[in-house]
């Protein structure tokens, strides 16, 4: 059964740049709403230890953090949450495809783009290792 860190919060609504903040930083995790300030990601000791440094900025913005570690017992569509995971990385690895078959495409800047997008592959897509491949051919250090 697949376990989960969960989020939930309160945050002064003024100043906004505080709430702003804290959503950015969710976004950049790669967390899912389950609810307007709750939270959840795959549990690991990474995304564990990247939300209590979360919660403790939102303690320090003035507001109020709870943070669970969980299994879903129930849901009406257990894989559509982890689709939620996985879609967005998808798009972006394809992005990455698509941009390698361009004659002009910077690699360097397409290696970072990949290695951002590989902390948030918490279900380690088949895609990903396909782009990993690709990134690593175009270097010349890849199988032809």
């Amino acid at each position: 059964m697949k376990r989960w860190v969960q989020l939930v919060y309160k945050i002064p609504r003024e100043p906004t740049a505080g709430r702003v903040k804290v959503w950015r930083k969710l976004k950049q995790l790669g967390a899912v709403a389950l609810q307007d300030a709750v939270w959840v990601l795959p549990a690991t000791s990474r995304t564990q230890e990247q939300f209590q440094w979360l919660a403790a900025e939102i303690v320090e913005l003035g507001g109020e953090a709870t943070l669970f570690t969980s299994e879903l017992v129930f849901a009406d569509n257990a894989d559509a949450l982890i689709d939620q995971f996985e879609e967005p990385v998808r798009k972006a690895y394809q992005e990455i495809l698509k941009a390698l078959k361009r004659k002009d495409h910077n690699l360097p800047e397409l290696a970072r783009r990949f290695q951002k997008i590989q902390s948030r592959d918490y279900f380690q897509s088949k895609l990903g290792t396909e782009v990993r491949t690709r990134l690593l051919k175009a270097r010349g250090k890849g199988p032809s």
